[in-house]
């Protein structure tokens, strides 16, 4: 017989949510110490829910619950500290940084670094025009943190630092690879691997090759899966042209 863990006052943020039988919701939740988990927030869609305007993305939490099993039930939830407001692209940047954490992280793992991480770049997401920069710096430091960090300081299987005027090729699996010409969607002069390394984004040119590195190998680790909000971003951009 499993038993039952009661957890007090964790500050969380919620990622996602979806609907349950007639009044509930289910809620998935980035928490500071125990890192992600589902929870169901029983009769929170009713009128008369202590919960009503609370559980939604982007709100400070903290939060109480009990589970037996990997799906808890939430007790408590009140808000810590001012909401984050996002809208336009901010917003749709903030909910593809959720669906990044959803398909990357496992459950029930904690990851304190990365909960500081989220929760500092979501404040950021509401106070700057540039976003750009912001989702790529997330994207670089999100994979390091979980154990995909990028080499981009030398060839792979070697100690040779990159020559800004070689190309290279960045494959996933292994890193960087020396290559003769620039063909191929993940190829890139060394000094744009540099500026990358660098994370020298103020340069349009080092931005659009971090983009296509950071796509190329999220998608990777995703197994080719896509992103529902890469989709939406995509076809934005095509109804803007």
């Amino acid at each position: 017989m499993s038993t039952k863990k009661r957890i007090q006052n964790q500050s969380a943020w919620i990622l996602h949510h979806r609907p349950f039988s007639n009044s509930s919701m289910i809620l998935e939740i980035m928490t500071c110490e125990y890192g992600r988990i589902s929870l169901i927030a029983k009769g929170s869609r009713s009128a008369k829910s202590k919960f009503r305007g609370i559980l939604r993305p982007f709100m400070p939490l903290s939060i109480s619950w009990f589970s037996r099993t990997n799906l808890g039930t939430l007790t408590e939830a009140e808000i810590q500290g001012a909401p984050i407001s996002l809208a336009g692209d901010a917003l749709i940047s903030g909910y593809y940084i959720n669906e990044l954490l959803l398909k990357l992280l496992y459950k029930d793992d904690p990851h304190y670094e990365v909960f500081s991480l989220y929760s500092e770049t979501i404040k950021k997401l509401s106070l700057t025009s540039q976003i750009a920069p912001l989702l790529r710096q997330f994207e670089i430091k999100l994979l390091e943190l979980i154990g995909y960090a990028l080499n981009l300081r030398e060839v792979v299987n070697s100690q040779i630092p990159i020559d800004s005027l070689s190309y290279y090729e960045y494959k996933p699996e292994v890193g960087l690879v020396v290559v003769q010409n620039n063909e191929g969607a993940m190829t890139f002069l060394g000094s744009q691997i540099r500026s990358i390394q660098q994370q020298n984004f103020e340069c349009e040119d080092t931005l659009r090759c971090a983009n296509r590195l950071l796509k190329k190998i999220i998608s990777y680790q995703l197994g080719g899966k896509k992103l529902m909000t890469r989709k939406v971003i995509e076809e934005m951009k095509r109804n803007e042209k």
